[in-house]
C-alpha cells in the first residue's frame, strides 16, 4: 500500500470500516474518475469524484458519480468551480487526489443523494490512484455532509 494519506488516517481514527483500492494512474487519462472506475472494475455510479467549489467565496467539496456532472445551479447562483491552486492549498491535497476526508482545512461537504442507493461507494483516498471504499452513511457522518441531488447527466 502507498504511504498512509491523511484521508486513510482520518478513516482509521474514526474507526469506520473501509477498504483501500489502488491503481496505476495515467496522467493523460481523459477523465481521472472514469479511469478509476474502469481500472478497478467498479460501476461508475458507485465511484464518486471530489470537486472543490466556491460558494459565495467560501470553499466546499462536492461529491458526484464520475459519470455525471456537478450541477452548479443546484448549489446556488454564485457557485463556481474553485481555482485549482486555492483548492490544493486549502485541502492539502493535489488536484486529482483531493479527498473529502483528512483535509488540512475541513471544508463543508455536499454529497449527491445517489450515494445512498449503494451499500458502499469509492471516494478519493487522498492521492491519485488511491480510492477508499466505505459506506455512504459513514462518509456523511465523518464529514457532516449535506446530502441532496447535485449531479446532472453528462
Amino acid at each position: 500500500m502507498a504511504a498512509k494519506s491523511p484521508a486513510i488516517a482520518a478513516a482509521e481514527q474514526a474507526g469506520i470500516e473501509f477498504d483501500v483500492h489502488e491503481y496505476e494512474h495515467d496522467p493523460k487519462a481523459e477523465s481521472w474518475g472514469v479511469e478509476a472506475a474502469e481500472l478497478l472494475g467498479w460501476p461508475p455510479e458507485r465511484v464518486f469524484k471530489t470537486l472543490v467549489v466556491s460558494l459565495d467565496e467560501r470553499l466546499a467539496v462536492a461529491l458526484v458519480p464520475v459519470d455525471r456532472l456537478l450541477d452548479l445551479r443546484a448549489l446556488g447562483k454564485r457557485a463556481r468551480m474553485a481555482d485549482a491552486g486555492h483548492a490544493e492549498r486549502t485541502t492539502g491535497y493535489v488536484k486529482g487526489g483531493i479527498s473529502a476526508l483528512g483535509q488540512r482545512k475541513r471544508l463543508a461537504t455536499l454529497l449527491d443523494s445517489s450515494a445512498l442507493e449503494h451499500e458502499t461507494i469509492l471516494v478519493n483516498g487522498g492521492g491519485r490512484g488511491l480510492q477508499l471504499e466505505l459506506a455512504p452513511a459513514d462518509l456523511v457522518r465523518l464529514t457532516s455532509a449535506e446530502v441532496r441531488a447535485i449531479a446532472s447527466p453528462r
